[in-house]
């Protein structure tokens, strides 16, 4: 196969599927993954296609909106995911929180319950319950990020894994039941990804604005959600292919 050839195969198949790994292009494409690799490249050279950690998305995924616009947006869906996901905690238990807008208002939410020994990498969140009702609060090191206010890096990740916990609780940019939850940043999918590894009950929190919608990078397929907690405005349809994808249950 010629590489124009290839190059046509490869955006065909990523306008089908909106995230393409590079082990899938090589399988469908009867190469080695080397020259997928190389293929990807040229074709992000020429504005094509976005690279990102195994594989590639549309060029044309738009880039995430800064914190502080997310913090403003949605709100009150953010507070109604936050006293669903309420129900799924009870005094004694230990949790993950990840950094984002939708966890900052879970963990205002959770300062008034009791007792919760809550690990995370996000300022707001150590800010929002630590001191009160009891808890327990450990802040994960690494590097700061000043425009989240959270930690990010291997120095994260690692400790991260010398915990376990009860419930993982983690925001994603993106949920679709195809390519499953996605976030923006490859440091922002380690986090993640290393939270719901170490939890025995793996919670997604989206808003219904996140449903259907791509990002740049996966964070886990819809099999490994055990709950997704979104809002009221969600798509009764979208809801149901998520079921279907292998989203454990539903709360809104």
């Amino acid at each position: 196969m010629w590489s124009q050839e290839r190059h046509d195969k490869i955006l065909l198949l990523l306008r089908e599927r909106h995230r393409l790994t590079t082990d899938e292009a090589a399988r469908e494409l009867g190469v080695s993954r080397e020259t997928v690799r190389r293929d990807l490249i040229e074709l992000e050279q020429g504005g094509k296609l976005a690279r990102v950690h195994g594989g590639a998305v549309p060029s044309e995924v738009p880039a995430e909106a800064s914190y502080a616009e997310r913090a403003q947006s949605r709100r009150r869906q953010k507070q109604a995911i936050a006293r669903q996901a309420m129900t799924l905690v009870t005094p004694g238990m230990s949790l993950f929180i990840d950094a984002g807008s939708t966890t900052h208002a879970l963990a205002q939410a959770l300062a008034q319950a009791k007792g919760l020994r809550v690990i995370t990498n996000s300022v707001a969140v150590c800010d929002a319950m630590a001191g009160r009702q009891g808890h327990e609060v450990l802040m994960l090191g690494g590097e700061f990020v000043p425009e989240t206010s959270a930690t990010f890096g291997g120095f994260t990740v690692a400790e991260i894994a010398r915990h376990r916990v009860d419930i993982a609780l983690v925001s994603p940019t993106a949920l679709d039941a195809r390519q499953g939850a996605m976030s923006y940043l490859w440091a922002e999918v380690a986090v993640a990804q290393a939270m719901l590894a170490r939890a025995r009950q793996r919670v997604l929190l989206a808003d219904a604005s996140k449903l259907g919608q791509s990002s740049r990078m996966q964070v886990c397929d819809c099999a490994d959600i055990d709950v997704l907690v979104t809002d009221n405005e969600a798509d009764p349809q979208e809801l149901d292919r998520l079921a279907r994808a292998g989203v454990g249950r539903v709360l809104f």
